[in-house]
């Protein structure tokens, strides 16, 4: 059976909150998720502290943590060349995360620049991914659909997945729900289109759900053939665009759940789960 991954994005889950979470709960409650056994912790951002000012500790969080015992890999959001030089000075940070809009409209407002501006960067930030010894993970937000009229389609999403693994040697790519609308048909027609046309990538889903569709969303995707998800303890973070206030993260307890009922092995340690579900009440 091919290896599931789970990946925790705790970094998703802190960084819109408002007030400012003390950098010694950030540090605790990561060594509790590292002692989980997740594939990889989405664990903190290089990007500038007036656009994301909870991760402004992110070099600091990062230097008290112990991965002496864990098999969890660290992943740090970037989004330009200079904070993937920043992040990739530090050797316990495995990969670099990149969000890449398939929006023009998206890109513009999240990033300040076009889609080709931000082919250019993400080229620069692959150059300081290799040159560093990591992995970049390419997020395609706008993955299952968008609400400016932007062209979309599952073509769209397979176009870009088969450009930025060819062209620029992607190799993880993470089809990201970023306003919350995927639905089961949705992901089933995005990754049954996109899978075939790109073997040579790691494709996993960011999936945003309501407190009720969350089991339907990962039996599509799962079915589909994805072996990659992430997730958020207690669907903390998100979707800040999302119309539904009740719209957050894939909440990770309740996939973890799902895939135990099926028999689906995820390798975690559980009894160190639900301890860093407990610990989480201290940070949100």
């Amino acid at each position: 059976m091919e290896n599931l991954k789970i990946i925790e994005c705790p970094r998703d889950a802190m960084q819109g909150i408002k007030e400012f979470i003390p950098t010694t709960t950030k540090i605790n409650y990561l060594n509790e998720l590292l002692k989980v056994g997740f594939d990889t912790i989405d664990f903190g951002s290089f990007v500038s502290p007036k656009a994301i000012p909870q991760m402004r500790d992110t070099a600091m969080v990062l230097e008290k943590l112990d991965l002496s015992k864990t098999r969890s890999k660290l992943l740090s959001i970037v989004a330009n060349e200079r904070g993937a030089s920043d992040a990739a000075e530090f050797e316990q940070i495995n990969y670099l995360g990149y969000p890449f809009s398939i929006s023009e409209t998206f890109q513009q407002r999240n990033t300040n620049t076009s889609i080709e501006g931000s082919l250019g960067r993400l080229e620069s930030i692959q150059n300081v991914a290799i040159n560093s010894n990591k992995k970049l993970v390419v997020y395609l937000s706008m993955g299952f659909g968008n609400p400016y009229g932007d062209e979309w389609n599952a073509d769209t999403v397979t176009k870009w997945a088969l450009r930025l693994n060819q062209e620029l040697g992607i190799e993880i790519l993470a089809l990201s729900d970023t306003i919350g609308i995927s639905n089961p048909g949705i992901i089933k027609s995005v990754l049954n289109n996109t899978l075939p046309e790109v073997p040579n990538a790691e494709i996993g889903v960011h999936l945003h759900t309501t407190p009720d569709t969350y089991e339907e969303k990962i039996k599509s995707a799962y079915d589909a053939g994805c072996r990659r998800f992430d997730g958020a303890i207690r669907g903390f973070g998100g979707c800040p665009m999302a119309k539904d206030d009740l719209v957050g993260n894939m909440p990770t307890e309740k996939m973890v759940k799902y895939f135990d009922e099926h028999k689906i092995r995820t390798d975690l340690n559980l009894e160190m789960l639900d301890k860093a579900v407990q610990q989480s009440n201290y940070v949100f």
